[in-house]
């Protein structure tokens, strides 16, 4: 099990990122699924109650890596960080099967409740380098964000936003445009 989940991960890099040329290269130097392989330990360490030891390992994987996972965080599988300095995925964030974040993302809380305070990421979204999703939002299943996006708002299942505030771009824009009453051609 835990041997197809590596060669599941190295897979999703070797597709994801045209500059990966072996999965020995992929599985020995690449931070991002270093990260994610060290959340899946600290991540069964905090479910089984060693809270101190899980939340001790994310902040090694985090000094090694220079990506911070909160091993509370609910994440799917063959998620892909490229690159992944300065990711940073918040204790209550859940994150769907298939998401390729890119360095710099950050999926933040804004609020200092306990509550759930950071985004979800439903299955196939991509988050553009230094794009920042804060709140208890939901990006949906094949959505996109723009690099560099600031996201405090729902955005609908295939649509992709951009900007800061991130707003809807393309054809979903003409619908976002329309469903508002305002004009909606260029």
């Amino acid at each position: 099990m835990i041997l197809d989940r590596i060669t599941e991960d190295v897979r999703t890099a070797l597709a994801k990122d045209p500059a990966a040329t072996s999965a020995i290269t992929v599985a020995l130097l690449y931070p991002g699924l270093h990260a994610v392989w060290t959340y899946r330990i600290a991540h069964a360490l905090w479910n089984g109650g060693f809270r101190f030891l899980g939340r001790a390992i994310s902040q090694l994987a985090r000094m090694v890596t220079g990506v911070e996972i909160h091993p509370a965080a609910d994440i799917g599988r063959r998620l892909f960080i490229d690159h992944g300095a300065g990711v940073v995925i918040g204790e209550t964030a859940e994150i769907g099967d298939d998401v390729l974040l890119y360095h710099g993302t950050t999926l933040g809380g804004d609020s200092m409740r306990r509550e759930k305070r950071h985004p979800t990421l439903d299955d196939g979204v991509t988050v553009g380098a230094n794009a920042t999703l804060l709140g208890d939002i939901t990006v949906g299943e094949n959505a996109s964000v723009g690099a560099g996006s600031v996201v405090v708002d729902d955005v609908p299942p295939g649509q992709t936003v951009v900007g800061v505030p991130a707003k809807p771009v393309g054809k979903a824009e003409a619908q976002f445009r329309s469903d508002e009453n305002v004009c909606c051609t260029d």
